[in-house]
């Protein structure tokens, strides 16, 4: 099946649909993704201070 009968028109107003459809769907997963991702850099950055890492460091001797 080919959308050869379908004016030209017609195919670029279901692109432009499709494509704010899109975008509408990408808005509403983005600010949960960029939340997470958030997250994960803020741990990862406490993890690196020099206070988490000596805790670290001193359970090591502990447990050695």
């Amino acid at each position: 099946m080919t959308l050869d009968h379908v004016p030209g028109a017609a195919k670029l107003s279901f692109d432009v649909v499709s494509a704010g459809i899109a975008v509408g769907t990408l808005a509403q997963l983005l600010p949960h993704i960029a939340a997470l991702l958030t997250i994960v850099w803020t741990l990862i950055r406490i993890f690196e201070t020099d206070t988490v890492q000596s805790v670290l460091r001193r359970r090591r001797r502990d447990l050695e």
